[in-house]
C-alpha cells in the first residue's frame, strides 16, 4: 500500500502573532459546521483513494489547534480511523501553544489519540514574546513542556525563531540553552522571515522595526547547527533537529515527496503527480465541501521537470539525494549536466557524498538556497 500522510487544518486562534502568515481566523462562530464540513471532505477523499493507501501520519495545524476541546479532535481522529486504513503506529500530532492548555487538557489530547505535541514556544525571553506579540510567558512555556510529559507524551518538540530585531548571539544560546534543558525529543528553528501581508511587514515598512542582516542570520543558524548537534540533536532538514528516533514523520513525508491528502481552509495536497490547494475562507470553504464534497479553489499537474526539480530541492534540502533512486525515477540526464557543480561543491565542503547519497554539509545548509538556485 502506498504511504500516505494527512494534514488538517484548524484555522481558529484567540489572537493574530505579528508575524504570522498562516490561514487563521480569531473566532468560535462556525467551529462546528467546520467540523462537519472536515469530516465531509475526509469522506469525500477516502472514498476516492483509500483503496491502494495506508496513513503513516496525522498532523493538525493552524491557527491554534489546542484551542479546541480534545473532544473535538477526537471526532476527527475518529473519522479518519473509520474511513482510511492506518499504520500500525501512525503519528499523530497537534501544534499547540503555551497558554491553551493545562496537564489535564493534554491528558485528554493523549487519550483522543494525539501522541506526538508539537508546542509553539518561539523564545524564552519575556522581552522577545512581547515582541513577537505571544500570549504566554516564559514560565508558561516551561510548564507547559513539563506539563506535557507528565501528561504521557514521549514525543515533544518545540518552535524557536531567531534573528529578532536586536536579538543578541547570547540571547539566543540563552534560549537554546533553555530548550536542552526540557525533556524535548525534537527542536524546530526557524529564522524570523518577512511575510507579505503581516503585521511586521507594515511595521517594517513604517520604520518602526529594522531588521538584521542575512549575513548575521546566517551566523546564528550556524551557531544553532553546531550547538544543537553537539548536544546529540541530529539535524536532519534545514530547519528541523531531532534525538535519534524522533525525526517527525510527517515532515518526512513531504521531504522524500510522498502524497498526502490535507482538509480543511487553504490546505495543499499532493498525490500522484497533481497537487491542489482549498480555499482559504472558512465561509468559502463550508459552501465548496457543502456543494462538491471537496475545498478546491485550484489545482495543478506537475510536469516531469517540475517534479524532478521539486524532488531534488525536497531530498537535498532534508536526509539528502539517493542518486540510485533519482536514476530511477528521472534517468540520468540531472546528473550528467549538474555533476561538474557537483564536483565543486563537494570539494569546497558543502556536500557529502557517501555511497550513493548526496547530502548538505552544516556549511552547505547554511548557503543552501543559494546552492539550490544553481541546479537545474
Amino acid at each position: 500500500m502506498k504511504e500516505t500522510a494527512l494534514y488538517i487544518h484548524i484555522p481558529f486562534c484567540d489572537h493574530k502573532c505579528i508575524y504570522c502568515d498562516f490561514y487563521s481566523i480569531i473566532t468560535y462562530e462556525n467551529t462546528s459546521s467546520y467540523l462537519q464540513s472536515l469530516k465531509k471532505e475526509i469522506s469525500f477523499y477516502a472514498e476516492k483513494y483509500n483503496d491502494d493507501r495506508k496513513i503513516i501520519s496525522i498532523y493538525f495545524g493552524g491557527g491554534t489547534p489546542s484551542f479546541m476541546e480534545p473532544e473535538y479532535i477526537s471526532e476527527i481522529i475518529e473519522h479518519v480511523k473509520q474511513n482510511f486504513v492506518l499504520a500500525e503506529n501512525p503519528e499523530i500530532t497537534l501544534e499547540t501553544n503555551p497558554g491553551t492548555v493545562d496537564k489535564q487538557k493534554l491528558e485528554n489530547f493523549n487519550r483522543a489519540g494525539i501522541n506526538r505535541i508539537s508546542i509553539g514556544i518561539q523564545s524564552f525571553n519575556e522581552d522577545e514574546l512581547k515582541f513577537l506579540t505571544r500570549i504566554h510567558d516564559a514560565q508558561t512555556a516551561i510548564k507547559t513542556v513539563c506539563d506535557a510529559t507528565k501528561a504521557g507524551f514521549a514525543n515533544i518538540n518545540i518552535d524557536l525563531i531567531f534573528n529578532l530585531p536586536g536579538q543578541t548571539k547570547q540571547k539566543w544560546l540563552n534560549n537554546l540553552d533553555e530548550a536542552l534543558r526540557l525533556p524535548i525529543t525534537h527542536l524546530s528553528a526557524y529564522s524570523l522571515i518577512l511575510e507579505h501581508g503581516t503585521i511586521l511587514n507594515k511595521m517594517v515598512l513604517d520604520g518602526k522595526v529594522k531588521m538584521q542582516s542575512d549575513d548575521y542570520d546566517a551566523e546564528l543558524y550556524e551557531i544553532t547547527i553546531d550547538h544543537l548537534t553537539q548536544k546529540g540533536f541530529e539535524q536532519y532538514e534545514v530547519s528541523n533537529f531531532a534525538l535519534q528516533g524522533y525525526e517527525c514523520m510527517h515532515n518526512n513525508a513531504y521531504w522524500r515527496y510522498k502524497d498526502y491528502l490535507s482538509f480543511g481552509t487553504s490546505a495543499h495536497s499532493f498525490v500522484n503527480g497533481k497537487r491542489w490547494w482549498n480555499f482559504s475562507s472558512v465561509k468559502f470553504y463550508n459552501d465548496a465541501v457543502s456543494k462538491n464534497g471537496n475545498g478546491i479553489a485550484g489545482e495543478e499537474i506537475l510536469t516531469k521537470e517540475e517534479m524532478l526539480d521539486e524532488y531534488v530541492m525536497l531530498a537535498l534540502r532534508s536526509s539528502g539525494l539517493d542518486m540510485n533512486e533519482l536514476e530511477k525515477l528521472f534517468g540520468r540526464s540531472w546528473l550528467i549536466k549538474n555533476q561538474n557543480y557537483i564536483s565543486r561543491l563537494i570539494e569546497q565542503k558543502f556536500l557529502t557524498l557517501t555511497s550513493t547519497l548526496l547530502k548538505f554539509t552544516s556549511k552547505g545548509y547554511a548557503v543552501c538556497d543559494e546552492i539550490l538556485a544553481k541546479l537545474k
